[in-house]
């Protein structure tokens, strides 16, 4: 019921010359740094129907130096600023509980429509998720630090930014977060009957896969609501499936006159009438490879003399009287003799031969297919 893991990684890299490599050194001039992770999780069934999944995730990584930054009047910009060495923690943990069902669906056609149709059944997983992380920005931990100053133009500007920011395996997350994951999986198959399964029945997928998934953050201050993401997955054979993706914006928009600049306001679409989501992106991609046995199985037919039914013939173990068998010392000096249209002589224990003792040459060979669209929103009425 319980599991635990542990990942473990370590990493040395450096960018120098030749020359100069193996006098560099191993902590100011060699980028170096681990990385821990250790993943706890756990299912068990609630009321005989629901499945709870907790689950916990460390991670702890290890630094060798960390960047302060300031920020440079004359670049008119916050750079890095003083490099110090030693060795440093940075970690964070999360938690997670879930819980999901599988419900079942099933529809009959009516009789007036004919028998060709035997069943249609809608699979329906529902899932909430409950997360939890605290907020390692905090003053306490010392993974994050507000800078203040004065740019050219003499305003009082503050950003947070970590020392451990460019570290390879990043830095600990700023802010809390406690947010509810709702999470929609549909299913939907049609049996038929066909005459071309021995059952007589046959399985057709009509919606191979469409989810819906957003969450809501408690923690956070505004626009607590994430973007609504819906997937759909259409299978329409063994070897081609299309997939289609789309992102829906669960906020409003207003004009801002004096900046003269759209703004998206903290106001949740529904509220204002303007229903649940308005498309922010959408795409969709799909992919086939044809090869060797592509076009065989779609227009070819069954060959009698196929080496699949017809084993190669054992050069060593003939029947046949005339066949003449040339011990390996005379391998190079004969060649196999042609009579009738039958090859005899000698013939090597690499390869495949077909019935009548040719060597089969197969030119194996794939082409692949690929195709992917994105599109994206410009400007838009904000009225809408």
């Amino acid at each position: 019921k319980i599991s635990m893991s542990y990942n473990g990684y370590l990493r040395n890299s450096i960018d120098t010359k030749e020359d100069k490599l193996f006098k560099s050194s191993l902590v100011k001039d060699w980028r170096n740094a681990m990385q821990h992770q250790i993943p706890v999780s756990a299912t068990f069934s609630l009321f005989k129907y629901l499945n709870i999944s907790p689950s916990f995730n460390y991670t702890e990584r290890w630094y060798t130096n960390k960047v302060e930054k300031a920020y440079d009047m004359q670049k008119k910009q916050v750079v890095a600023r003083d490099t110090t060495y030693g060795f440093y923690r940075v970690f964070d943990y999360s938690t997670s509980v879930s819980a999901s069902t599988t419900l079942y669906g099933f529809y009959k056609p009516l009789p007036f429509l004919g028998d060709k149709i035997k069943m249609i059944r809608h699979r329906f997983e529902p899932s909430v998720t409950l997360s939890y992380t605290p907020d390692f920005g905090a003053s306490k931990y010392g993974f994050w630090k507000d800078l203040m100053y004065e740019d050219q133009y003499g305003q009082t500007q503050q950003i947070s930014y970590s020392p451990f920011e460019g570290g390879m395996f990043g830095t600990a997350p700023n802010g809390k977060s406690g947010s509810v994951s709702f999470q929609l999986d549909n299913n939907l198959e049609m049996k038929i009957k066909s005459d071309r399964d021995s059952t007589g029945e046959r399985k057709i997928s009509l919606i191979d896969k469409l989810s819906l998934g957003m969450s809501y953050n408690m923690a956070a201050d505004s626009f607590k609501w994430s973007d609504l993401s819906v997937g759909l997955r259409l299978k329409f054979s063994k070897s081609y499936t299309l997939n289609l993706n789309g992102t829906f914006d669960t906020y409003t928009y207003g004009y801002d006159e004096a900046t003269k600049t759209v703004r998206r306001l903290d106001i949740p679409r529904w509220q204002a009438g303007k229903g649940l989501g308005r498309l922010r992106q959408t795409g969709t991609s799909f992919s086939y490879t044809f090869n060797n046995d592509t076009f065989g199985k779609l227009f070819g037919k069954k060959d009698n003399n196929d080496d699949s039914n017809n084993p190669p013939t054992d050069p060593n173990a003939s029947n046949d009287p005339e066949f003449e068998q040339i011990s390996s010392g005379e391998e190079g000096n004969q060649q196999g003799k042609m009579e009738g249209g039958r090859l005899r002589g000698a013939k090597k224990d690499t390869g495949e031969f077909d019935s009548y003792g040719y060597m089969v040459n197969k030119v194996p060979w794939s082409l692949s297919f690929s195709y992917s669209m994105q599109l994206r929103y410009g400007d838009f009425d904000p009225s809408k």
